[in-house]
């Protein structure tokens, strides 16, 4: 999606979400429109599989991404699990079929949720 399309699609005057975030693969709902902020940030995230396969840290393929949906409370999200610290670092998943990852958290910041733009569908 090109940055234009995506500020007047997605992002709203403000930075924010203008739709729901919702799971590419069960449609459940992740995140209510105008709860997140636009953000770019260079994040590696493993490529996407079920929860018990990330916990291990193992498998290295995945991709860099740049534009994110910040969250900075943890209770803002409808919709989200964990996996257990790959280091310092958790991935988020969707908490109804566990596939992700859909996004990262720095243990070291204990406000900086991200939602990677292209794991994600909206609505």
């Amino acid at each position: 999606m090109e940055p234009c399309e995506l500020q007047n699609e997605l992002v709203s005057a403000e930075g924010r979400n203008r739709k729901a975030v919702l799971c590419q693969r069960c449609g459940s709902r992740v995140l209510q429109p105008g709860t997140a902020l636009f953000s770019r940030r260079q994040l590696f995230l493993p490529s996407m599989r079920k929860k018990p396969e990330l916990a291990d840290g193992s498998n290295p393929d995945g991709d860099l991404l740049q534009e994110h949906w910040l969250v900075n409370d943890m209770f803002t999200f409808e919709n989200v699990g964990f996996t257990k610290d790959v280091g310092n670092i958790k991935f988020l998943v969707c908490a109804d079929c566990e596939i992700g990852p859909i996004g990262w958290h720095c243990l070291d910041d204990k406000n900086s949720f991200y939602v990677a733009l292209e794991r994600v569908s909206h609505e």
